[in-house]
């Protein structure tokens, strides 16, 4: 069985990049090489209403819940924890590395062009228009964000043309070797 030279991957990335797909995948993938592990999708962590207007994103909530959440995989043995979220900053990837007692974090950034994004948004609101013009105007946005934010080290994968299964496969082959 292989081992994982890491002990969290944090999959990062403006709306629409596959963040959520991607955790899932890499879920699976260490799951049939026998690696423990769990994957926590922190929007579900942050869902509450209403949002304190110093924290629109509910960002300390998520954090406050990740560490709870985190701690508990980890007791129940998980030795990877593969994360979906969206970190804005040095210090917030500083402080979610903390909630989740990692001591060796792969920080992953995914990216996708714009028409990719639009597509993928397109598909996942089609109920719902106020939240496909929302995401849509809030993926640029945030893509300049994360891209000014002066992150090191990081694994920046572009998953415009890549399926699901490609982009799960590059980061557990950075986690595992």
């Amino acid at each position: 069985m292989p081992t994982a030279m890491f002990d969290t991957v944090l999959i990062n990335g403006s709306v629409g990049t596959g963040k959520t797909t991607a955790a899932e995948g890499v879920g699976v993938a260490l799951e049939q090489l026998g690696i423990p592990g769990a994957v926590i999708d922190v929007d579900w962590l942050r869902r509450s209403w209403p949002a304190p207007q110093d924290d629109p994103f509910r960002t300390a909530l998520g954090l406050e819940n990740l560490q709870s959440v985190a701690s508990n995989f980890r007791r129940a043995g998980a030795h990877v924890l593969v994360v979906a979220t969206v970190v804005e900053t040095v210090e917030e990837l500083q402080r979610s590395k903390a909630a989740l007692g990692s001591r060796t974090l792969l920080h992953v950034r995914l990216t996708a062009d714009a028409d990719a994004v639009l597509s993928r948004l397109t598909r996942r609101h089609t109920d719902d228009e106020a939240a496909l013009r929302w995401h849509a105007r809030r993926h640029p946005e945030l893509a300049r964000v994360l891209d000014r934010a002066g992150f090191a080290g990081e694994l920046v994968i572009d998953t415009t043309d890549q399926p699901a299964t490609a982009i799960a496969q590059q980061i557990v082959t950075a986690l595992v070797g």
